[in-house]
């Protein structure tokens, strides 16, 4: 699951743009962003800002009625809003970081997670609803089961692609099949995992001082595959 994440100017981000071939003037730093604001969407060799929350180019309105800011991987085949997106229609979402949270003792304690690079791509799929006075770019993001070493901190994670796999995502000429390693429950390099500070429960707290270790990092190596 992906519900939170920041975005700032990190050196990881403009290398990835650069991998790309996409020319854009950095956006400033962002914390605490949340479903339905506008985020940052890489897709058809270009940046623009999209609503964190997917409205299908075929619905009546712009709703929250069903949870559409995350698509499992197991339905991008299967549900009428992803079928679309995910065969033409798909884009990645640069973050510095996510949070996710966990049990930990009477509440649920927040916990930052990025990588060396503090970039980590996450694939999503696009949309434009075009029921509205003007046309109406909206994103979701790509979920898959979480890696073993993930699981204690949650049951599902975002897809996070490497630099190579950025390109064949975003390349929409090109299918992709639904059982694709790029989607698999692995973790592809190094995570760094560190608690932060609960009042980033509210999406209302912005302030970046918020998102200061509150302990050293955690680190999540990769298992060793054949």
């Amino acid at each position: 699951m992906c519900g939170r994440f920041n975005s700032t100017d990190t050196p990881g981000l403009q290398g990835l743009l650069d991998h790309l071939g996409i020319d854009l003037q950095l956006p400033g730093p962002r914390y605490n962003i949340a479903p339905t604001e506008d985020i940052l969407l890489l897709h058809e060799g270009r940046g623009d800002p999209a609503r964190w929350w997917l409205v299908p180019s075929w619905a009546k309105e712009v709703s929250t009625r069903y949870s559409m800011f995350n698509a499992r991987v197991e339905s991008l085949t299967k549900s009428p809003a992803f079928r679309g997106p995910f065969q033409r229609q798909r884009g990645v979402v640069p973050m510095s970081s996510f949070i996710e949270w966990r049990q930990e003792g009477k509440g649920k304690q927040p916990w930052v997670i990025t990588n060396d690079e503090q970039i980590v791509a996450v694939a999503a799929l696009w949309d434009v609803w075009e029921g509205g006075d003007t046309p109406l770019l909206s994103c979701t993001l790509v979920t898959t089961e979480a890696a073993p070493e993930f699981r204690p901190w949650h049951n599902r994670m975002p897809v996070m692609l490497t630099r190579e796999e950025c390109i064949r995502w975003i390349d929409n000429r090109q299918a992709i099949d639904p059982g694709d390693l790029m989607l698999a429950s692995f973790l592809k390099e190094k995570l760094t995992l560190y608690p932060v500070n609960r009042a980033v429960g509210n999406t209302s707290n912005k302030d970046p001082g918020l998102f200061m270790p509150l302990s050293d990092p955690i680190t999540l190596s990769p298992e060793k595959r054949n």
